[in-house]
């Protein structure tokens, strides 16, 4: 198993309870929806015979609101293999690295409840840095929902830096565009990486962000889950889809770690959506 000092454990702890409160907030929404959909929790581990390379828990729920969500937790080590070392901040002369994390992403049954995506995590390569952040994917963009979404990610930020909310909204903009498409995923959030330097100050900021999260996403959520659709509306999120599934799958770095890293490949392409059009 994967001998963890004590920054590494409190960041491990911290993305375990947060999945933890998440999915029982998500599981509630449920339930008020008349569903007894749960989450399935699936470990995969990726340890070699020393017992190095750790592993994680995939959860999975598929309900009556959320058409699918994964919310993922991981805790693994190892050495980057090859030339892609050199692409991550601080194992370009040493390989090896750790990395905890959560990664979310839910696909909603209702093309009003907006899609939405979430990941945090800690990574140790020589250097020691958080990262991460949550934006909002809608198939049909209500002004409200995107207005208070960014509205709490930025109280969240002020709390810690005036300046972090609009240097980390402009980095997710860029992040989360398709070059190919011309066209932003969705109505954006925050993106943040390689916050180091003090442990204490990363690690309060990042549970910040996903204290943040639990508070709006569920409020909107339950705001929309019951508006009416019609079948153009479904038409629409089905080719929104498309587009989201193009990004996950050409441009996204979180998808290209999993792989890199050996990490399980259903964790790692859950942020796909579970139908989705192309014309």
């Amino acid at each position: 198993m994967l001998m963890l000092d004590d920054q590494q454990t409190a960041a491990r702890h911290w993305f375990e309870s947060l999945r933890d409160a998440i999915c029982a907030e998500f599981e509630a929404i449920e339930r008020e929806a008349g569903s007894d959909a749960a989450f399935a929790y699936t470990p995969w581990d990726r340890s070699d015979a020393s017992g190095e390379g750790g592993g994680g828990v995939r959860g999975v729920m598929k309900g009556r609101v959320f058409e699918k969500v994964g919310v993922n937790v991981s805790t693994v080590g190892g050495a980057f293999e090859g030339d892609f070392a050199k692409t991550i901040h601080g194992a370009g002369e040493d390989p090896r690295f750790f990395a905890t994390g959560i990664s979310l992403v839910a696909h909603m049954a209702n093309p009003h409840v907006p899609a939405v995506h979430m990941n945090t995590r800690f990574l140790v390569t020589t250097k020691r840095w958080f990262g991460g952040g949550a934006d909002l994917n809608p198939p049909l963009p209500i002004a409200e929902d995107t207005e208070e979404f960014h509205a709490v990610l930025k109280n969240a930020c002020d709390a810690h830096d005036p300046a972090h909310y609009s240097r980390f909204k402009e980095w997710a903009d860029d992040y989360f565009y398709i070059p190919h498409r011309k066209v932003h995923r969705g109505v954006g959030g925050i993106f943040y990486d390689h916050l180091e330097g003090d442990f204490d100050a990363g690690f309060a900021f990042t549970q910040d962000v996903g204290r943040a999260f639990l508070d709006v996403y569920p409020r909107i959520v339950r705001r929309r889950m019951d508006t009416p659709f019609t079948d153009v509306d479904v038409a629409r999120m089905l080719a929104w889809r498309g587009r989201y599934a193009e990004f996950n799958l050409v441009y996204d770095r979180g998808t290209l770690f999993g792989l890199k890293t050996g990490g399980n490949i259903d964790a790692i392409l859950m942020s796909l959506p579970p139908v989705a059009n192309w014309d």
